[in-house]
C-alpha cells in the first residue's frame, strides 16, 4: 500500500465571522489511499487554524510520516497520531473508503431512504447581514437555527433573537446560540436569564476552555443547558473525559470528529455522556463534502434525538461536488453514495 498527502484551499462564498475572527478560506489536506488491487481511498485531516489541537508546526511533518509508514496499518498508525487527532479521523475515513467506497456505514441515510435534520447557522456580523441570514435560513425551511453570540454587542443580539422569537413560538422553530468562549462567568449568567426568557435550547461554550471553575458553576447555575464544545479538545484519555464530565456535568457535548480522534474517539466521548446522562450532537468542522459525508453517516448510525450541525457544506465556492443535498432544514444523500463525486480537483 503506498499514500499521498495533498492539500487543498476551501473559498468561503463569504467572510464567515466567529468571535476569533473572521474566515475568508479553510485550507484542509487530503489523505490518498493506493494498495496492491489499484482500489483509491481518500480521508480529509480537517485540521481548522486557530482551533484544532493538531493545529502546531509538526503538523504536515507528522502527515508525511504518516503516508511514508501506511504500511503500518490503521491500528498502529491512529494510536501513533494520538496527539493529531484529524489525522486519526482522515485514517479512518481512508482506509474504510478503501475498503467501501464513499459508503462508510450502510444506514437509511447512506441509502438515500431517510435524511438527517440539521441546524441552520447563523454567522457573525454586522445586524442587517444577520438579520438577512436570518430570513434566508427561514425561507430556506429550517425550524433550528444556532446564532453565534459574543463577538459583537449583546443588545444586538439580543434584539435579533427577540425578534426571532417574536416572529416564531419555541415549539415551531428552536434557537441555539454559540458562543466560543466569550463571556466571564457574571456576564454569561446575565445572558442565560435572557436566554432563558427566550426559550432559546441551549448555549455553546459560554466560557473560555480555561475557565474550568467558572465552567463547572454556569453548568450548575445557568437556567439554560450548557453545551461543551471546545472544552472536549485535547482531551485525549477515557478516563480524563470522564473526569471532565464528572468536573463540569455540562447538560450536552459537542462532537466535531476532527478534533476529538474521529468516529473512534467521538464513540468514546458518547459512551462516556450518557453513562452520566449527557446529551449530544454532532457537528463538523467546516469539512469539504469528503468530511462532511464521513461525520453525517456515522452520526445516522446513533439514535438521533436532536438536529445535527452538519449544515456547512454548503459554505464553499469550491467545494467537491458531491451527492449531498440540504432541502428543507434536512441533510440527504442523493441517489447512490458511491456516484456523483467529482475527485479531480483533488489529485
Amino acid at each position: 500500500m503506498k499514500a499521498r498527502i495533498s492539500s487543498y484551499i476551501l473559498d468561503f462564498k463569504q467572510p464567515a465571522g466567529t468571535s476569533r475572527g473572521v474566515l475568508r478560506q479553510k485550507q484542509s489536506f487530503f489523505l490518498h489511499l493506493y494498495d496492491e488491487q489499484g482500489r483509491y481511498g481518500l480521508g480529509e485531516v480537517g485540521v481548522l487554524r486557530g482551533l484544532s489541537i493538531d493545529d502546531r508546526p509538526e503538523l504536515e511533518a507528522q502527515l508525511s510520516w504518516t503516508a511514508e509508514n501506511i504500511e503500518q496499518g490503521l491500528e498502529a498508525l491512529y494510536e501513533a497520531n494520538r496527539e493529531f487527532p484529524s489525522i486519526q479521523f482522515a485514517l479512518e475515513q481512508a482506509f474504510s473508503h478503501i475498503e467501501h467506497g464513499f459508503l462508510h456505514f450502510d444506514t437509511p441515510f447512506s441509502r438515500a431512504e431517510a435524511p438527517v435534520a440539521i441546524n441552520g447557522l447563523i454567522w457573525m456580523g454586522e445586524e442587517a447581514f444577520m438579520v438577512d441570514q436570518i430570513r434566508k435560513r427561514l425561507n430556506e425551511g429550517f425550524r433550528t437555527l444556532k446564532m453565534k453570540v459574543g463577538a459583537i454587542d449583546w443588545a444586538v443580539e439580543e434584539k435579533l433573537l427577540r425578534s426571532i422569537r417574536g416572529q416564531f413560538r419555541a415549539e415551531d422553530l428552536e434557537l441555539r446560540v454559540d458562543a466560543n468562549g466569550a463571556f466571564d462567568l457574571h456576564s454569561a449568567l446575565k445572558v442565560g436569564d435572557v436566554l432563558r426568557d427566550l426559550e432559546v435550547h441551549s448555549i455553546e461554550q459560554p466560557l473560555p476552555v480555561n475557565d474550568r471553575r467558572g465552567l463547572a458553576e454556569v453548568c450548575a447555575r445557568m437556567t439554560i443547558p450548557v453545551a461543551l464544545d471546545e472544552s472536549l479538545i485535547g482531551v485525549f484519555d477515557r478516563h480524563e473525559k470522564e473526569a471532565l464530565l464528572d468536573e463540569l456535568r455540562p447538560q450536552y457535548i459537542i462532537l466535531k470528529p476532527s478534533f476529538i480522534g474521529g468516529w473512534r474517539g467521538s464513540d468514546e466521548w458518547i459512551e462516556c455522556a450518557e453513562q452520566r446522562n449527557i446529551g449530544w450532537w454532532a457537528t463538523s468542522a467546516l469539512e469539504s463534502t469528503v468530511g462532511m459525508n464521513a461525520i453525517a453517516q456515522w452520526a445516522s448510525t446513533k439514535e438521533l434525538v436532536l438536529p445535527q450541525g452538519l449544515g456547512t457544506g454548503s459554505l464553499y465556492t469550491n467545494n467537491i461536488p458531491a451527492p449531498l443535498q440540504v432541502e428543507g432544514g434536512l441533510l440527504k444523500i442523493t441517489g447512490n453514495v458511491q456516484h456523483g463525486w467529482d475527485l479531480g480537483s483533488l489529485k
